[in-house]
This record gives structure tokens, C-alpha cells and sequence, in this order.
């Protein structure tokens, strides 16, 4: 979530997803290094409104509470940081209570791609107990 909590009158809320992200800095020319060469730094994506293109990252990147392919997302977080990416994780889905009930609403509209008979099944499933509800100031 932004600082000040977000958009105001936002219908769907706000969220975002936290992810550990290790990386190292390779510094060229080679005469020069960089000492420490390997930090670590928190990511923080924001969340698609539900039913929106993207709503679904927590069901096609995450599996009780973890990342179902991290070297995928290493790979990507690479691309976008432009740095050497050692790791990534899923930490947790950050969200505004508004946010987590429309998005129940839009799972609860249609469970059969998650494969699951209940809507708090389906977060379980997918996001474990990784979901801190905050309130708009984050």
C-alpha cells in the first residue's frame, strides 16, 4: 500500500504482495567491487483489483504461503531490477479489509478454477496463513 494508505473511495481497496528479494551487485569494470556485494531488500507488487487482468497472481505464483516456482520470479525480479537476483519469497498478501472482501466476493463467484469448495479454502490453499489485513495507513 502506498504510504497514505492508497486511492481514497477505492471500491475493490487496496493490497500488495511482500516479497523477499536477495540480490548482489556485480560492478563492472572488474577493478572495482563492491563490498558487501549481497543485500536484501523487500518487494512490494501491488495486488490487481479482483476481477481485473492480473487478480490472479496469488493462484498462478503461490502455494500454501510460498512461491510454486521461484526461479521463475528470481527471473523476472532480475529482469526488472537489473541486478543479479540470488532469491525470491513470498512473504505475504498486505491488504485493506476492502480489498479481501471483494476479493472473496470474485473467488466466491466462481471456485471451479481453483478447485476448491470454499472461498476461505481457496485462500488457504494458495496463500496459507500469509495474509496481514492493515489498516489504510498501512
Amino acid at each position: 500500500m502506498t504510504p497514505d494508505g492508497g486511492k481514497e473511495g477505492d471500491p475493490t481497496g487496496r493490497a500488495e504482495y511482500v516479497l523477499g528479494c536477495r540480490f548482489r551487485l556485480d560492478p563492472t569494470p572488474a577493478e572495482l567491487r563492491a563490498e558487501p556485494a549481497e543485500f536484501e531488500t523487500k518487494l512490494y507488487p501491488e495486488a490487481d483489483p479482483p476481477g481485473e487482468d492480473g487478480w490472479l497472481f496469488f493462484r498462478d505464483n503461490c502455494w500454501r504461503g510460498a512461491l510454486n516456482d521461484p526461479d521463475y520470479l528470481r527471473e523476472q525480479t532480475e529482469d526488472a531490477l537489473g541486478v543479479t537476483v540470488l532469491s525470491v519469497d513470498f512473504r505475504e498478501l498486505r491488504t485493506d479489509e476492502t480489498y479481501l472482501d471483494a476479493l472473496r466476493a470474485e473467488i466466491a463467484a466462481d471456485l471451479d478454477p481453483f478447485n476448491a469448495d470454499s472461498t476461505s479454502g481457496v485462500l488457504s490453499k494458495y496463500l496459507g496463513s500469509s495474509i496481514r489485513v492493515v489498516d489504510g495507513d498501512g
